[in-house]
């Protein structure tokens, strides 16, 4: 049973990190948080409260400054 839930693993480790599609998985992952939309126009205030709620979805899902 160890050696068959091992594979079972492995299988899906494998299927999610196929290269080239780690973007993909990426903005899967974000969009799973259900990220809130800016619609746009002259609104400061939306805008900072917009750009907080994104960065607290990038920390949650450990992204780095860089990424």
């Amino acid at each position: 049973q160890i050696a068959e839930a091992l594979a079972t693993m492995a299988d899906i480790m494998a299927r999610d990190h196929q290269p080239g599609r780690e973007d993909e998985v990426r903005l899967e992952r974000f969009m799973k948080h259900k990220p809130p939309t800016f619609i746009g126009g002259y609104n400061p205030e939306g805008v900072v409260n917009w750009l907080e709620e994104v960065e607290i979805i990038f920390e949650a899902m450990g992204c780095s400054e860089e990424n």
